[in-house]
């Protein structure tokens, strides 16, 4: 069995097809991608099997002169070439993904406005409620993608940080003259983000790799996002109510330990 076929078994075995025509192996990612096998053949040594891997556009007329498939890399096993085929298949999916997720294109996200992070391709937000954001995270290093969804909430005091933040760059008696404007506003967009750390509280609603699911979780999330935000308390809040019911008790139990438990721990008049 030749390699293009050792290839294409065991991408059918995965539910993938594929076809061979003029000495390339072609397997579509999607409507719009394909990957393409080469065999190489000079320079093998006995025993080896080895294909340059090309990255094209489907569909395109073959007499098309701007068209050119790009290398992206080389195999050199029929395992390497199926899982090359694999992540291949992955990337475009969570491309997919966030290109719905920011442009909208299902029914049961029309309403929320998401946008992609600047520095994290694969994160995307939105703002919900009264002062939260959605985030949706995908992981694009799996073979088996995964979209991580967080409900992002801003405590009650960012609004009184943020306006800390405000006076301590822009207002004046502030930093004034000492920095520049390039700078400032550099130190603003970190303590724009050391606010937010500070602030938010995070609900965490899971990891999926049923996207279909995804999008219902996402539906779920903004009709549920006023009602969460009320729900949404920090927990030094609960440690410190809790803290101060039981104080005086706590301070009783105190002036009377020495008479309760002796330095090796054994209560009175009991011996060893």
């Amino acid at each position: 069995m030749g390699f293009y076929e050792e290839v294409a078994e065991s991408l059918d075995s995965e539910g993938i097809e594929s076809r061979v025509n003029d000495a390339t192996l072609f397997v579509p990612v999607s409507s719009d991608l394909e990957i393409q096998f080469v065999e190489i053949e000079d320079g093998v040594p006995g025993g080896m099997s080895a294909a340059n891997v090309f990255l094209a556009m489907a569909d395109v007329a073959e007499d098309d002169e701007e068209f050119e498939a790009a290398l992206v890399g080389v195999v050199f096993s029929v395992e390497e070439a199926v899982a090359t085929v694999a992540r291949h298949v992955a990337t475009d999916l969570v491309v997919g993904v966030i290109r719905d997720l920011i442009d909208g294109t299902d029914s049961r996200i029309v309403d929320l406005q998401f946008e992609q992070d600047a520095s994290d391709a694969l994160r995307v937000s939105a703002e919900i409620g009264e002062s939260s954001e959605l985030v949706v995270t995908l992981d694009g290093e799996s073979t088996e993608p995964t979209a991580h969804v967080e409900f992002i909430s801003l405590g009650e005091g960012f609004e009184e940080l943020m306006d800390q933040a405000i006076s301590e760059v822009w207002d004046d008696g502030g930093l004034g003259e000492e920095y520049s404007e390039m700078e400032r506003q550099a130190m603003f967009r970190g303590l724009v983000a050391n606010v937010a750390d500070m602030s938010e509280e995070v609900l965490d609603l899971g990891e999926y790799t049923d996207f279909d699911r995804l999008f219902d979780v996402l539906a779920l999330a903004q009709a549920q996002a006023l009602h969460w935000e009320s729900l949404l308390v920090p927990l030094e809040t609960l440690w410190d109510d809790d803290g101060d019911d039981g104080d005086d008790e706590g301070d009783e139990y105190d002036e009377e330990d020495d008479d309760i438990v002796d330095v090796d721990g054994e209560l009175p008049g009991q011996s060893v």
